[in-house]
């Protein structure tokens, strides 16, 4: 977890077997859609548009993969906990 400005990330590792694939990408995309600033997703020093599903996809997210989310605003905090819930919870699979 870190600070910088009013930016805010955290990170957190893929846990179901089927990897981030289109309806997970979808449910992350439509969170991030809601958001006031930008939310991003970090995978191996790339940076993503996490309300893009097709960025999303072309990550490449498999189970046990490291992701940070970050976002531009201290006000979609919600937002990127709710993203890293889904997340934590396997996407509901």
């Amino acid at each position: 977890m870190s600070t910088s400005d009013n930016k805010f990330s955290k990170t957190v590792i893929i846990n179901n077997s089927l990897g981030i694939h289109a309806r997970p990408a979808g449910m992350i995309a439509k969170l991030a859609t809601t958001a006031e600033s930008g939310i991003w997703i970090i995978k191996d020093g790339e940076k993503i548009d996490a309300s893009s599903i097709i960025d999303i996809l072309s990550l490449l997210c498999e189970q046990g993969t490291s992701l940070t989310l970050e976002i531009d605003n201290q006000t979609d905090k919600k937002i990127l906990n709710d993203i890293i819930e889904l997340i934590r919870q396997g996407f509901g699979e």
